[in-house]
């Protein structure tokens, strides 16, 4: 974010703390857009508590698993899940691996900067049946002038979708999907794209508005 008085500051931070809402979600329309409307098995890295995953499952003819890190999490996604949707969550550390696929559909928002980056999209790719689809949502730190310039864009539209989507109110608590462990992006924008385009050749990394830049990438055809 660029560099803003304190006052300010600490005006917005107690503003959006009254009336969070969640990035990562505003973008699940966006990446369902980039699916096919029916597909087979899926993955979701990183799916908190399962928001995605449960939007996965009504196109999905194969099953959706979600895998986090985080037991609390992963217990709160199932407890959010209605019984009978085919879905499985479990708990998996990334790093060390994740599980076999192939999968048509492999989905990781706002996770990939906890992770090995390259490693973990190549595991991505080498998971990804023929025609498969990777669509990424990711965090990156603000580095140049055009971060600063979407992230003071990104303020006031920020502003505006917390009163909307909180009706105004102050909100009693902070959606469950936003109580999951974070924390900040090392990689910039610039090393992002760089390792994708080695990893994922043809991909197309693009910034976003509200802190978020996001990649998709299709698995050639056997």
């Amino acid at each position: 974010m660029p560099t803003l008085p304190p006052r300010l500051l600490r005006a917005l931070e107690s503003f959006n703390s009254a009336r969070p809402w969640s990035h990562n979600a505003h973008y699940h329309p966006w990446l369902l857009r980039q699916l096919p409307r029916r597909f087979g098995r899926a993955l979701d890295v990183g799916c908190g508590s399962g928001d995605l995953v449960r939007l996965l499952a009504a196109r999905s003819a194969g099953g959706v698993e979600g895998i986090d890190a985080d037991s609390q999490i992963i217990a709160r996604a199932r407890e959010l899940t209605s019984p009978g949707v085919p879905v499985v969550f479990a708990v998996v550390d990334a790093r060390v691996g994740i599980p076999a696929g192939p999968y048509d559909v492999i989905t990781c928002v706002a996770a990939l900067h906890h992770l090995p980056f390259a490693e973990t999209l190549t595991r991505f790719r080498d998971q990804l049946a023929p025609g498969g689809t990777l669509v990424v949502v990711g965090c990156a730190r603000e580095a140049d002038a055009v971060d600063d310039a979407l992230g003071l864009v990104s303020i006031p539209l920020n502003l505006a979708m917390g009163w909307v989507k909180n009706r105004g109110r102050t909100a009693v608590s902070r959606p469950v999907a936003m109580t999951a462990v974070t924390r900040p992006p090392e990689m910039t924008f610039a090393e992002v794209r760089r390792e994708a385009i080695r990893v994922l050749p043809r991909v197309r990394p693009r910034r976003r508005l509200f802190w978020r830049y996001t990649l998709v990438w299709r698995a050639p055809l056997a």
